[in-house]
């Protein structure tokens, strides 16, 4: 693959057809850091760092992405995401390669189960994008990645606890599997009759708006399950008009579109640009949900955001926000049975 010199002036516009299939978008992504600091301007004394932290976790940007992205602009929210660095290599004391110690709750291949009434099953080992924050960065899928003959154990194992009344698909990213094995998937969970509801962790309706087609909205229709998509946005420059399209798509048949966000340095961490997050998230017809603060994982501490800073930033939102345009401040803290709340401590 030959790497992308430029931003084509083709991936801006609105025509699908002259961006190519959602699958040769997701294939044809930037997988190399020198082709992304020429795609966005950047010159080349942003190359070993960006190498340094590729040979960590590579790049993998999809051009629909990429041309949201500010050029000639180190510190534009959106390249912060994806680009590569060498504080990336570095080790931090508390920052570690599991740091939900998800391995603890693999009761089958591809299944984690920490939640009551709900199981998460990695449907998918790759994602359209590498955000450079990713908590599952250093996760085994290699032990993981079942076939539609392995996934026979997974699905017994729903059908043998009856206390389940929600599968949520994630990954990687679900919706980088095919239509046709999620559709066999989702059938078999939709005849699994104490399932109430199917949901999807996904990024790929923001970062391919073009992947939400009338293939994957066929499966979507055909299931009694009761639909929740989780997308993953963190900065309102991530929506633009194809990403309102997708939603449009998949309200339509049904789906009720949730976003949750991570708290990151340099990204969101102010109140105006949080604001303006959840303003544009309910433009686009999503509900924000969390706003998670950095899970400590090796390779991600520059993105910290401290407690302290996280709830005096929330607490002022609040202030500024209707409560149903307000994200739940939270974190995810290992062996705990859900989410944990931060709150601003007492003065």
């Amino acid at each position: 693959m030959q790497p992308v010199q430029t931003i084509s002036s083709s991936i801006a516009c609105d025509d699908s057809a002259s961006r190519g299939s959602w699958q040769s978008q997701l294939s044809g992504a930037i997988r190399d850091p020198k082709a992304l600091l020429a795609a966005v301007g950047l010159d080349e004394r942003w190359l070993p760092g960006a190498q340094g932290g590729h040979q960590a976790f590579e790049v993998r940007v999809p051009q629909a992405y990429l041309s949201r992205i500010k050029r000639d602009d180190p510190n534009d929210p959106l390249l912060r995401q994806v680009l590569p660095l060498d504080a990336e290599t570095r080790a931090v004391a508390g920052y570690v390669t599991d740091p939900l110690e998800e391995a603890d709750h693999t009761p089958a291949t591809g299944l984690i189960h920490k939640y009551a009434t709900r199981v998460l099953m990695i449907t998918s080992s790759a994602c359209a994008i590498n955000c450079r924050y990713c908590f599952r960065r250093h996760f085994p899928y290699e032990d993981h990645a079942a076939s539609r003959a392995q996934w026979g154990e997974t699905l017994d194992y729903l059908r043998d606890d009856d206390s389940l009344i929600e599968a949520i698909l994630s990954g990687g990213d679900p919706l980088v599997s095919s239509d046709s094995r999620l559709a066999w998937l989702v059938g078999e969970l939709d005849a699994i009759s104490h399932l109430k509801r199917l949901r999807l962790h996904t990024r790929l309706p923001v970062v391919i708006p073009d992947r939400v087609d009338d293939a994957m909205l066929a499966w979507l229709s055909n299931t009694r399950l009761q639909k929740v998509m989780v997308l993953h946005i963190n900065h309102a420059n991530e929506i633009d008009d194809s990403v309102i399209n997708a939603c449009e798509r998949l309200k339509g048949v049904g789906v009720t579109l949730l976003n949750q966000s991570v708290l990151l340095r340099g990204v969101n961490d102010d109140v105006a640009t949080l604001r303006a997050l959840s303003e544009r998230l309910f433009e686009a017809g999503i509900l924000p949900y969390y706003l998670h603060v950095l899970d400590p994982v090796a390779g991600a501490a520059h993105f910290d955001v401290p407690d302290h800073e996280a709830c005096q930033l929330h607490d002022v939102l609040r202030g500024q926000l209707p409560g149903f345009l307000l994200p739940r401040l939270v974190r995810e803290v290992p062996g705990a049975d859900a989410k944990t709340p931060l709150q601003v401590p007492p003065r």
